[in-house]
């Protein structure tokens, strides 16, 4: 016996002795890589802002809302036709936290109508964002970390009385709590309680496997004594509340409390029920067994026992208990954990990034990035992606693919990407990668050139659409035609641009110059075109987002913006760390007055223009400017159009490069106008400050009489009217005999 014991002594003296030392220095240096979160745009409301019901419940099934009769816990809702009541989550910004609060949202017409809380009007609202999603470090773990005093009290208590009732007096192992956990299972002849310790637990969950042996049972329970005896109880209290494991979504793991409030029921932790408290810590023994989502027979029934103990415990009265019993599982229909809900946008969002942070530099490192994604518009956008595709495919000709980005014209912000006719494409980018001759979509930025000279070229300023042989470098020669194969003679250059006739565009643009059309698109969207005369007519490989770059100056009325995808990045406490929504600066006079000219030729092109079947199809009302564009042989068709506050620009091909048989307005221009059938947005009204209207002559740069025959209305830069006036006969007839006078 005494040599057993001290052979016993002998061994087991120096494992303790060298258990104790690790155990002490891994549990005193414990950290977590809490990932970091990728968020959409927050929706904000405003009275008049264009919204409809349809994209209002998109955004909220994005953020994960629940739809409910009387929407009391934030991130539930109501809906009664157009009237929203809404119980919105807290979130933090950029601006800084915005509270929990329900609010009144009445729609109608399309817009926002009134914003109430209780009695009170409010100016505007925001809802919390989409997660869209995750950046993991080295393990796949979701986890968000919380002190112990940001726990609710009735979570604390009711962990303890279900999992370790003898937690505040035990050093580790509780012998007590072995023997009433196997009277309690035997007498209800299934497992009702554990019979480990919350710091076993622990143990088992950080250091050691799951494995049923006799050895690693008896490591778990001299760990647990180790850690007991020199951490304090509140230490390995937070440290278990953010290690226990409580559910998977295919390979990434959710740990800790807070973590499982928002995966499984879409809310913080101070805004769980007491019925949701008992379902969380009663999935505890065993997440995949009493899965609410899976199996939600075996989770009621174990959310009722937990009721049960925190009745029995004194933790909750009897009124509480029948009534968290009688509800239904409050749990979100899916999980919130995204590793890349669209990869497309998220390409953009790199992109950014990397400006600013290494590759690795965010992954698990408990950041939140803010994104300037509508999801409502993202998956309107693919829908009908795929959906025009499918539509617009012809037999015999390879598949057709598209790209599309959409953006704000008033902050620069990109709203939504596609880049693949399959949405989970994460292979070819199209929309920021694709180079592809973008047609007549330059012309615009000729007659840009041109009307940022008032002096000498307006609207009505007349050229000739003619044959034209231009001389190239190498005794080359370059002969220019239309589309349709005719010359069109003397033209205003409102319907060359409106029309898109392809001699007069590039009469304009050498005179203006095409070293100035190259420089204009170096500065507006930082590419890289050689100054050929082809250049007048597009013949230049851009990819869509270089496109709509260049388009956002026009749409923003002369505004450079710089687009942009991610709004800023918050620290793991909230607090902004890096803001990338600077203003931009203001625009030159001379540049919006020239851009709200082409803004209204534009909108003559939707009207009665190459994009004339825009205007027809319903979508009068946005008066839209738009300008459609189609590479040689029809290989490419473009759309690039806008509204008063969103541009879209589209294009379809396809991979082979091969004829599609389709031109701007009858491939790309569907889906744009498509598009804008689902998306909320306001008619473009162009700002004339700065702008007057007269009527020109029929066949000279000259103002006449509104009665003259073949008179037209044109805009003008104000103070820059044509100097000569014709009036015609029947006018100068009425005014020799004072029929015009007042009697």
């Amino acid at each position: 016996m005494l040599l057993g014991l001290g052979l016993g002594i002998g061994f087991l003296g120096p494992y303790v002795w060298i258990a104790d030392r690790q155990v002490r220095a891994a549990f005193g240096r414990l950290t977590w890589q809490v990932p970091t979160r990728v968020l959409a745009q927050p929706l904000e409301l405003l009275p008049e802002g264009a919204m409809t019901p349809e994209t209002l419940e998109a955004e909220l099934a994005a953020s994960r809302y629940m739809k409910v009769d009387a929407p009391r816990r934030p991130g539930s809702y109501a809906r009664q036709g157009g009237k929203f009541t809404i119980a919105t989550r807290g979130f933090s910004d950029l601006d800084g936290a915005w509270p929990a609060q329900q609010v009144a949202v009445t729609l109608g017409g399309g817009r926002v109508r009134s914003i109430r809380s209780g009695d009170r009007a409010l100016a505007r609202v925001r809802l919390d964002p989409a997660r869209i999603a995750t950046l993991y470090g080295e393990t796949q773990e979701e986890r968000r970390l919380v002190r112990l005093e940001d726990v609710p009290p009735l979570l604390v208590t009711t962990l303890q009385a279900v999992e370790d009732r003898g937690f505040k007096h035990h050093r580790g192992i509780d012998w007590r709590g072995i023997l009433r956990a196997a009277w309690v299972n035997l007498r209800h002849g299934e497992l009702r309680q554990g019979a480990s310790t919350l710091t076993q637990q622990l143990v088992r969950n950080l250091y050691l496997t799951r494995e049923q042996r006799l050895g690693r049972k008896l490591r778990e329970m001299l760990y647990a004594v180790i850690i007991e005896a020199r951490f304090d109880k509140r230490t390995i209290l937070e440290a278990y509340l953010n290690e226990v494991y409580l559910g998977q979504q295919g390979s990434q793991a959710v740990h800790g409390v807070a973590a499982g409030a928002d995966f499984w029921f879409g809310r913080e932790l101070d805004q769980l029920s007491e019925s949701d408290i008992a379902l969380l810590v009663g999935m505890i023994q065993g997440p995949s067994l009493h899965d609410p989502r899976r199996k939600p027979e075996s989770a009621l029934k174990r959310r009722n026992v937990v009721l049960g103990q925190m009745l029995e415990t004194g933790l909750i009265t009897q009124a509480v208990h029948d009534a968290a019993r009688s509800r239904p599982l409050a749990v979100t229909p899916a999980g919130s954990l995204s590793r890349n809900r669209y990869p497309a946008f998220m390409a953009l969002v790199r992109d950014q990034l990397q400006r600013d942070y290494a590759p690795d530099a965010l992954r698990g490192a408990g950041l939140t990035v803010l994104t300037t994604l509508s999801p409502s518009a993202q998956n309107a956008a693919e829908r009908v992606v795929a959906g025009q595709l499918a539509a617009l495919e012809q037999k015999g000709r390879p598949a057709l693919q598209a790209a599309l980005v959409l953006t704000d014209t008033r902050q620069g912000e990109i709203l939504a990407v596609v880049g693949a006719r399959d949405r989970n494409d994460h292979g070819f980018n199209r929309a920021l990668d694709a180079r592809r001759p973008v047609g007549s979509l330059l012309k615009p930025f000729v007659y840009l050139l041109a009307l940022a000279q008032p002096g000498r070229y307006a609207l009505a300023t007349r050229v000739d659409d003619a044959p034209l042989t231009l001389r190239l470098p190498g005794n080359r020669s370059w002969s220019p035609e239309n589309v349709d194969g005719r010359s069109h003679g003397r033209v205003t250059l409102r319907d060359a641009l409106v029309r898109s006739y392809n001699q007069a565009t590039v009469r304009i643009g050498m005179e203006v110059g095409v070293e100035r059309l190259a420089r204009l698109l170096g500065v507006l969207a930082a590419i890289d075109a050689t100054p050929n005369p082809s250049l007048l007519l597009g013949a230049v490989d851009l990819s869509p987002l270089q496109v709509t770059q260049a388009y956002q100056f026009l749409a923003s009325s002369g505004q450079i913006q710089p687009l942009r995808a991610v709004r800023g990045v918050l620290d793991p406490d909230g607090a902004p760390l890096q803001r990338y929504d600077a203003a931009p600066a203001p625009p030159q006079r001379g540049d919006t007055i020239a851009a709200r000219l082409v803004s209204l030729a534009l909108q003559d092109a939707v009207r009665e223009g190459t994009a004339r079947a825009l205007g027809t199809s319903g979508l009068a009302w946005l008066d839209a400017a738009g300008k459609t564009g189609t590479s040689n042989d029809s290989r490419d068709s473009w759309f690039a159009g806008y509204t008063d506050a969103h541009l879209a620009v589209v294009w379809v091909g396809n991979d082979a490069n091969q004829p599609t048989g389709l031109f701007g307005s009858t491939g790309a221009m569907k889906i744009w106008g498509e598009l804008f059938a689902h998306v909320p947005t306001l008619p473009l009204a162009v700002d004339e400050d700065g702008l007057e209207w007269a009527y020109v002559d029929a066949e000279e740069f000259a103002l006449t009489d509104p009665e003259c025959p073949g008179a037209q209305r044109f805009v003008f830069v104000a103070g820059a009217l044509p100097v000569e006036t014709r009036h015609c006969r029947l006018a100068q007839l009425r005014q020799w005999f004072g029929a015009g006078e007042e009697r």
